[in-house]
C-alpha cells in the first residue's frame, strides 16, 4: 500500500509533465502549419515520432529488464527536455525550421521507446495486482483530461506569448516531474543474473515468451489491426472532415474534441472505481466493438456538432476499458523479470500499424474517397443517403468503412479459443 501511495504521487507529477509536453506538441502543430500551410507537414511530424519508436521498441526490452527502471525513465525524460530546449534555442535565434522539428521528433520517438516499457514495469512493481485496472482508469482519466484542456490552454498561451512561453511551461513541468521521480519515488528492482546479451537476444526472448503465451500474442496482433482502423479515421481525418462539413468552423471542431476527452474521462473514472471484469479478454473486444459500432458509424452519419459530439463520446468511453483489461491480463501473465522485454515487443507489434494508418488515411481521403463521392456515380448516390453529400462526405464514408471493419474484427475475436482461454480465472498467475 505504501508503494501504491508513491505511485499516486508519481502519477500526478507525470500528468503535469504530460500536460506540458502535450501543449508543446499542439503549439508545434500550429507553428508548423503557419510556416508551411501544409497538412502533410503536420502528418509527417507524427510519422517521424512513431517510426523510430516502433523500430527501437523491438530491441529495448532486454535492456530495460537488465537496468534500473528509474534511471531509464530519468534519462529518457531528460533527453526529451533537451529536445524542447533545443526547439526553444533555435526559435529564439530565429533558425527554427519544420525539418528541425522532424529531427527532434525522431529523437523523442527513440526516448519514448525506452521510457514506456520502463514505466510499464515500474507500475507492476509499485501497484498491487488487484489495483492494476484501477490504475489504468486513472491514467485514462488524466490523459483524457489533458485532451479536453490542452488545446484550449495551448491556444490561449500561444496567442498570449507564442511558442516560447509554452516551451518554458513545458520545461517547468519537466523539472517538477523529474524532481519527484528522483527524490521521492523508489522503484523496487530485481535483475536477472545474465551475461551481456545483444539487443536481439532480448527481443527473441520476448517473442519466445509470446509464442508460448499465444493468447497474449493474439491480443497484440488484433489490437494492431484495431489501431490501424482507428488511425485511418478517428485519430487522423476527424479534424479535416469536421472542418470540411462545418464550413471550416473551428469552434465546432473544438467542441467535438472536447467531448472526445470528456468521454475518455467518464470511461476512466468508471474503470478506476469499478471491480475488475471477470472475463477480461472478452471485455477488451466488446468494448472495441461498441466503440466502432456507435462511434464510427454515428460519426459517418452525423451532419452537425451535436451528433458528432455524441459519436466521440460513444467512441471514447470504451477505450479505458480496453486498456485496463489488457493491462490486467498482461501483468497477470508476464513474470516481472520478463515484463520489459514483453512490453517492448508488445509496443512494437501493437503500434506498428499506426504510421501506415496515418499516411494511408490522408491519401485515401484526398485521392480516393473524396473524388469518388464527387464523381456522383450510383454507388456514391447510395452512400450519400447514409452519409450525406458535398465536401467531407468521402471522409464520412471512410468512417463508415472503419466502423464496419473494426466491429467485425472485434466481434470475431471474441469467438477465438485463445481469447476464451484467457477468460479462465483459474489460469496461473505470473510470479516474480
Amino acid at each position: 500500500m505504501k508503494n501504491f501511495k508513491k505511485y499516486i504521487i508519481l502519477w500526478l507529477s507525470q500528468s503535469v509533465s504530460q500536460l506540458g509536453s502535450s501543449m508543446t506538441s499542439f503549439a508545434l502543430v500550429l507553428w508548423a502549419y503557419q510556416q508551411s500551410q501544409s497538412a502533410m507537414s503536420v502528418s509527417l511530424m507524427a510519422f517521424c515520432n512513431y517510426v523510430p519508436y516502433i523500430f527501437v521498441s523491438i530491441f529495448v526490452g532486454g535492456f530495460v529488464d537488465r537496468h534500473r527502471k528509474k534511471t531509464i525513465m530519468l534519462v529518457a525524460d531528460t533527453i526529451a527536455a533537451v529536445g524542447s530546449l533545443a526547439v526553444f534555442a533555435l526559435l529564439v535565434m530565429g533558425h527554427l525550421s519544420v525539418w528541425n522539428i522532424y529531427v527532434i521528433n525522431v529523437v523523442m520517438g527513440v526516448t519514448t521507446a525506452f521510457q514506456q516499457p520502463a514505466s510499464a514495469v515500474a507500475v507492476g512493481k509499485l501497484v498491487p495486482e488487484d489495483k492494476i485496472s484501477n490504475v489504468s482508469g486513472l491514467n485514462s482519466f488524466s490523459s483524457n483530461l489533458i485532451v479536453v484542456f490542452c488545446p484550449m490552454l495551448a491556444a490561449t498561451l500561444f496567442t498570449a506569448g507564442g511558442l516560447p512561453l509554452i516551451l518554458v511551461i513545458d520545461l517547468a513541468s519537466f523539472l517538477t516531474a523529474f524532481s519527484v521521480l528522483l527524490f521521492v519515488i523508489h522503484i523496487p528492482e530485481q535483475f536477472e543474473q545474465k551475461e551481456h546479451q545483444s539487443p536481439f537476444a532480448g527481443t527473441a526472448e520476448g517473442f519466445r515468451f509470446l509464442k508460448k503465451e499465444s493468447g497474449l500474442l493474439y491480443i497484440m496482433l488484433t489490437m494492431a489491426l484495431i489501431n490501424f482502423f482507428s488511425r485511418l479515421t478517428y485519430e487522423n481525418i476527424l479534424s479535416p472532415m469536421i472542418l470540411a462539413r462545418s464550413g471550416n468552423n473551428s469552434f465546432a471542431l473544438g467542441v467535438v474534441n472536447a467531448f472526445m476527452g470528456v468521454g475518455g474521462i467518464v470511461g476512466g473514472i468508471i474503470v478506476s472505481v469499478k471491480k475488475e471484469s471477470r472475463n477480461k479478454a472478452s471485455a477488451i473486444y466488446y468494448s472495441a466493438a461498441f466503440s466502432f459500432l456507435f462511434g464510427d458509424l454515428l460519426m459517418a452519419a452525423g451532419r452537425n456538432t451535436i451528433w458528432w459530439s455524441i459519436a466521440t463520446i460513444a467512441a471514447s468511453v470504451p477505450i479505458p476499458f480496453i486498456m485496463a483489461n489488457q493491462n490486467a491480463i498482461l501483468y497477470r501473465r508476464i513474470p516481472q523479470e520478463m515484463q520489459g522485454r514483453v512490453f517492448a515487443v508488445r509496443n512494437a507489434i501493437q503500434y506498428s500499424t499506426i504510421p501506415v494508418g496515418i499516411l494511408l488515411g490522408g491519401y485515401l481521403a484526398d485521392y480516393v474517397f473524396e473524388p469518388f463521392m464527387r464523381a456522383g456515380g450510383n454507388a456514391a448516390k447510395l452512400l450519400g443517403q447514409v452519409v450525406g453529400t458535398g465536401t467531407g462526405s468521402g471522409m464520412a464514408v471512410m468512417f463508415l468503412c472503419t466502423g464496419i471493419c473494426g466491429f467485425m474484427v472485434s466481434v470475431l475475436s471474441c469467438f477465438s479459443r485463445k481469447i476464451r482461454a484467457l477468460n479462465d480465472e483459474s489460469a496461473p498467475e505470473a510470479k516474480p
